[in-house]
């Protein structure tokens, strides 16, 4: 767990309040240690760069939802008025929750707000509760700011490690079963890696440390190409060439430069391999060393608006909205005594990037009580408002360990927050709590029937498109390779979108699994496919190796055979018709001479036959 994490989340929901409570307005306290907890739940160990924008983004839209919100309970509105702006809000939140991580958590808590807004008893003057929110945001955000200038504790420093210890992690398991878990995660960390590196700016000077982070990580890039080429043809590597990125890693975070180890590669994948492993020890050790790659592509800036105004937001917002629409009219249809807390609910389950939804409604349920059954034992013993403001700043301390946890533990750990919360600004009871278990179950099966039974958005609108992807970052990193080593855009940056896209599409099959019939039962039939899109990678590495070391010549007929097969994948992920081929995996090692692509071919060819 990262303990900085914890000590700014204790200390943003202690400040406030302890503040409130000596001020004698433990109301604005409130509100402020409500911005606190917005600002935790998008805290992460990261450079400020990257934190302060995640960060504003989130309360951007948490203080313009409360300020909808206050501002309809200010008027007297009715449950009529009430009932369409929140739906319009949910529409807002849902498209914006589209559009990656940030735009998740932003329109999360625009919806969140609105409808604590709405229902909570506010301050005098009433605008001052969208005020605080950014004052108790802004505690949690300086609290950060030394990891600007640690350079031992630095995020990119340690993800950078962590990147090539899971490279060792991949040799480890050349020839196991275990590879491509290995893979995965290594995927994942060289993610993390080029998500806390700063864009290269043209024209501007990059301190020195950013320089040398970049080209290693560049170096990773290519060790990890010519390690996929290993993985795929289950070529292992002597142990000792296996742990030395283990050591580049210690030595990335201040220790010694290991040895290069004494081995004579005798294929070309091990070939490639030991080339780009030696680019990737020079490099760490500081001496200059030919990496062979070129700067990444610039970021789209137009691209949320893009994805902001696509058929996915659009749809995904159209979901949330109605299911808004729903709890609103359920709401003032049975007169529930805290009308705000169904649409915070179905804004949380609804969450698009947190798991399945099935899932998040049954542990949102189960969370709840547990989490009601704790607050009710703790008002029991006191209500004392010292001792509560201790008690929720504990709790809101374990946020960042819940949050990566379990999406049920994490709701056990918020459901004190809230109550507690509402428990110091001036609402009162324990005896109040539990209808919150029957508004949770409510909103709970609003999402189960109007956001997952009964509505369009289901399995296909996420496996499909992420298939189709997949599949054509795939291709395009294929037709890099054949073309040579003269292409405008290097190679590896080709795979390593190729490999986003395939961790994205894997992420959305297995999130597919976890759901029961017929989600359940779509994202099986689209597992192998994913798999073999996988090892299709692996192959084109492998390729690349015997092109450039193995003095392989070029064979345009089995590159056509797999073109081909990937439009038609892509053509079936469309059409929405998962192949009902079954490839065979491989288990033992590649034959040298025979090519990597003409084998890979015949897997796809397998998994199109039927």
């Amino acid at each position: 767990m990262a303990w900085g994490l914890t000590v700014r989340a204790a200390l943003g929901m202690a400040v406030p309040l302890f503040a409130g409570l000596l001020g004698g307005r433990l109301d604005l306290g409130v509100f402020a240690a409500l911005g606190a907890m917005h600002a935790t739940m998008n805290d992460r160990v990261e450079p400020l760069r990257l934190r302060a924008p995640r960060i504003a983004l989130a309360l951007a839209a948490s203080t313009g939802g409360m300020l909808i919100g206050a501002g309809l309970q200010h008027a007297g509105a009715g449950g009529l008025l009430i009932g369409v702006v929140l739906t319009a809000v949910g529409f807002a939140g849902g498209a914006l929750s589209a559009t990656g991580p940030r735009g998740s958590a932003a329109g999360m808590l625009l919806l969140v707000s609105a409808s604590l807004g709405g229902g909570m008893a506010l301050p005098h003057p009433w605008w001052a509760a969208p005020a605080m929110l950014p004052c108790g945001a802004a505690l949690v955000l300086l609290l950060g700011v030394r990891y600007r200038t640690d350079v031992r504790t630095d995020p990119r420093t340690r993800a950078l490690a962590d990147a090539y210890t899971a490279l060792g992690g991949v040799l480890a398991a050349l020839g196991t079963p275990e590879g491509a878990a290995a893979r995965r995660l290594l995927t994942g960390r060289l993610n993390q890696v080029q998500d806390l590196l700063p864009p290269p700016r043209p024209g501007r000077a990059e301190p020195e440390r950013v320089r040398w982070l970049r080209r290693c990580y560049e170096a990773a890039l290519g060790a990890t190409e010519a390690a996929a080429g290993l993985l795929w043809a289950w070529r292992p590597v002597p142990p000792e060439v296996a742990e030395l990125p283990v050591r580049l890693a210690a030595q990335i975070t201040g220790g010694p430069e290991p040895g290069y180890p004494d081995w004579r590669p005798d294929t070309p994948s091990r070939t490639a391999f030991d080339t780009a492993l030696r680019a990737a020890a020079d490099t760490v050790a500081g001496r200059p060393a030919p990496l062979g790659t070129a700067a990444p592509p610039p970021p789209d800036p137009w691209r949320l608006r893009a994805r902001l105004l696509s058929r996915g937001s659009v749809r995904y917002g159209l979901r949330v909205a109605l299911c808004v629409a729903v709890a609103e009219a359920v709401v003032n249809g049975l007169t529930l005594s805290r009308s705000y807390w169904v649409p915070m609910t179905v804004a949380f389950v609804l969450k698009p990037d947190l798991g399945s939804v099935f899932q998040r409604a049954v542990s949102r349920v189960l969370g709840t009580v547990l989490g009601i059954a704790v607050t009710a034992v703790l008002l029991a013993l006191t209500t004392n408002s010292w001792v509560l403001a201790v008690a929720v700043s504990g709790c809101v301390a374990l946020l960042p360990y819940s949050t990566a946890a379990h999406y049920g533990l994490n709701t056990l750990v918020m459901t004190p927050v809230a109550l507690i919360l509402v428990q110091l600004g001036g609402e009162s009871g324990a005896a109040e709590f539990w209808p919150r278990v029957l508004d949770t179950v409510l909103a709970g099966a609003i999402v189960l029937v109007f956001g997952y039974l009964l509505w369009p958005e289901r399995p296909p609108h996420r496996i499909e498109p992420g298939i189709v992807t997949a599949a054509t970052a795939v291709r395009a990193y294929l037709a890099s390779v054949v073309a040579g080593r003269d292409e405008p855009v290097a190679q590896v940056w080709l795979r390593r979108t190729a490999y986003r896209a395939l961790a994205d599409a894997r992420r959305q099959v297995d999130l597919g699994l976890s759901e029961p019939p017929p989600a359940g039962r779509l994202a099986e039939r689209w597992l192998p496919a994913t798999a073999a899109l996988e090892r299709l990678s692996g192959a084109v590495a492998a390729y690349a190796a015997q092109l450039r070391y193995g003095g392989r010549e070029p064979e345009p007929a089995v590159v056509e055979r797999v073109l081909d097969s990937l439009d038609r994948l892509t053509g079936a992920a469309r059409a929405h018709r998962p192949p009902a081929g079954r490839a065979e995996r491989p288990t033992g090692p590649h034959d040298p001479d025979r090519s990597a692509l003409a084998r890979a071919a015949d897997e796809l060819d397998q998994l199109l036959a039927g």
